[in-house]
């Protein structure tokens, strides 16, 4: 090991065992007898004791619907539905617990957003000669909703181009972001190419042209600290969506962050229960926010399951998690440059970068480097991760992605290595 990469590794969790020994399943054994590596956390993270123990309880003693039953394990799950609320609100620093939404992930959370603004009237009303611009990096689910819009309502669509190196080609920002945008929709983290954007100086533009800034957290929320009443209001984004599968939480719940006078002035999302105020054959009035943009039974096992990840996350500390991602990142990246034939897809600096890496090996399918891999104990991912128009901007059709988390150790990075060099023997290359 050199020194460099020594001086790297200093950013490791002190107590990695003790993390490692929290989440049951990476003591798992596969059939074929090898021990687990787990290197797909960027697709979905594994669950730590404490967020099953608590969503066992839940079911087992505190099971009802929320704001519906009067006894007391109604008042019980809504004890424990809202205080998930707080605790997701503390995560991100949100100026209030009202401001936060619960959907089924960031998907609906992003969907939730581009709908609403396209049935909205008044100020927030998109329409012909207005613009929504988003990047060419951004997963199906920021491209996809937005298409639906502008085709919706006859606005243009732009994005902004990438570099070379995998960064957003800023060079033309004014000319992109201009008094015809209305909307400008970001990844702060890419999930393929793993790139960290200028999220805080994009936001600081489009407001200056009184654009509207939505951000996807998804892969920054898990491993970036995240502070929106302590950034500058010019500089803080209107609305910030993430998933909780990806922050050690339960799958089936996302959230949806959103400034309290934009989420005020939207139309519902969906219609159903809780999310009104009186209902008459003729006319609704709706329920104040979050409650608006929660129509019928959420999901109550899901958010308690959430609040206990967070609580986890919390306790070891967002600083600490990115600088061990920061530290496995740059081991990663120094031990793939040393496999032949193998192009990382994205900036080379890990401190440009989290913890997701998509490469390419000459010769070799991602698929089969993938199952070749999963022979050894070894999951990763193959395919497009969703991001067809950033491998197509590379000249790709699709990569093999690792991605690290705060378990991950370097002995399984040294694992992928030398499972990859034999991957390239194996195909005889």
């Amino acid at each position: 090991m050199s020194s460099q990469t020594t001086a790297r590794l200093d950013g490791l969790l002190p107590e990695l065992e003790v993390i490692r020994a929290d989440f049951p399943i990476l003591s798992r054994t596969l059939a074929d007898g090898q021990p687990l590596v787990y290197l797909d956390s960027a697709n979905t993270s594994q669950k730590p004791q404490c967020v099953i123990d608590a969503m066992v309880d839940h079911l087992e003693r505190h099971n009802a619907n929320v704001a519906r039953a009067m006894h007391q394990l109604g008042a019980e799950s809504s004890e424990a539905f809202e205080a998930a609320r707080d605790k997701v609100a503390a995560f991100i620093g949100a100026p209030s617990r009202d401001e936060v939404l619960f959907t089924k992930n960031a998907s609906e959370a992003l969907n939730l957003v581009a709908n609403t603004l396209a049935w909205a009237r008044g100020p927030l009303e998109v329409g012909e000669g207005d613009e929504v611009v988003i990047t060419e990096m951004e997963h199906h689910s920021n491209i996809v909703p937005w298409q639906l819009l502008t085709q919706r309502t006859g606005a243009t669509l732009r994005w902004f181009g990438l570099t070379d190196e995998g960064h957003l080609d800023l060079s033309a920002v004014d000319d992109l972001i201009t008094e015809r945008t209305k909307v400008v929709s970001l990844t702060w983290v890419s999930n393929m190419l793993g790139t960290v954007n200028p999220v805080a100086a994009i936001t600081k533009r489009a407001h200056e042209v009184g654009a509207l800034v939505v951000v996807d957290a998804s892969q920054a929320a898990p491993q970036l600290p995240i502070d929106l009443a302590a950034m500058p209001e010019d500089e803080r984004p209107d609305f910030l969506a993430f998933t909780g599968h990806k922050v050690v939480g339960p799958t089936g719940i996302g959230v949806l962050w959103g400034a309290r006078a934009v989420l005020e002035a939207l139309p519902p999302f969906l219609g159903g229960g809780e999310m009104i105020e009186t209902v008459r054959m003729e006319s609704s009035t709706y329920a104040g926010i979050p409650h608006k943009f929660e129509a019928g039974t959420p999901p109550i096992v899901e958010a308690v399951g959430l609040g206990a990840a967070v609580d986890y996350l919390s306790a070891v500390g967002l600083d600490a998690v990115h600088a061990h991602e920061q530290a496995l990142t740059g081991y990663a990246l120094e031990g793939l440059a040393t496999v032949p034939g193998l192009r990382v897809l994205g900036p080379l600096d890990a401190r440009e970068r989290g913890g997701a890496i998509s490469f390419e090996i000459d010769g070799v399918h991602p698929h089969d480097v993938a199952q070749v891999l999963d022979v050894r104990g070894i999951a990763v991912r193959a395919g497009h991760h969703c991001a067809r128009p950033a491998h197509a901007r590379f000249g790709v059709q699709s990569s093999t992605r690792m991605s690290s988390y705060l378990y991950t150790t370097p002995t399984e990075i040294d694992a992928l290595v030398e499972a990859l060099h034999y991957t390239r023997s194996y195909f005889k290359l």
